[in-house]
């Protein structure tokens, strides 16, 4: 092993915004004060329960990523388990996020706020 994971970080034009969106699906504490980060307008945290750190980092120009266009690249997406897809699908929908498609295989893909793809199977 050559390190341990400290954080995720994303790209995304408004940093509180999608703080507060990853919030509202993992739960945590947004911008808990942390020595390793300095959050500003131009950056924000997520410290989650299970002790993952999410960081979001404003981007000038930001360019979302259009799912699944490859010229409009994904940067990255998360797979979260959830127990009630259906459930689960209304409310990340009233969080925020855009539903892309329902895979016939059983997950679902949504964007969220920033247009980073993420997707929801039952867990």
């Amino acid at each position: 092993m050559i390190g341990k994971l400290q954080c995720v970080v994303l790209d995304c034009p408004d940093v509180l915004e999608l703080a507060t969106f990853y919030q509202s699906l993992l739960g945590g504490e947004v911008d808990q004060p942390d020595p390793r980060w300095a959050v500003s307008d131009d950056f924000s945290t997520l410290h989650t329960g299970s002790g993952l750190v999410f960081a979001f980092q404003r981007v000038k120009d930001y360019r979302s990523p259009q799912w699944p266009d490859s010229r409009y690249p994904q940067q990255f997406h998360l797979d979260l388990d959830v127990p009630d897809l259906d459930q689960a699908q209304e409310q990340v929908l009233s969080f925020g996020a855009t539903l892309l498609r329902v895979d016939p295989r059983g997950w679902r893909v949504f964007a969220d706020p920033a247009g980073h793809p993420f997707c929801l199977l039952r867990g």
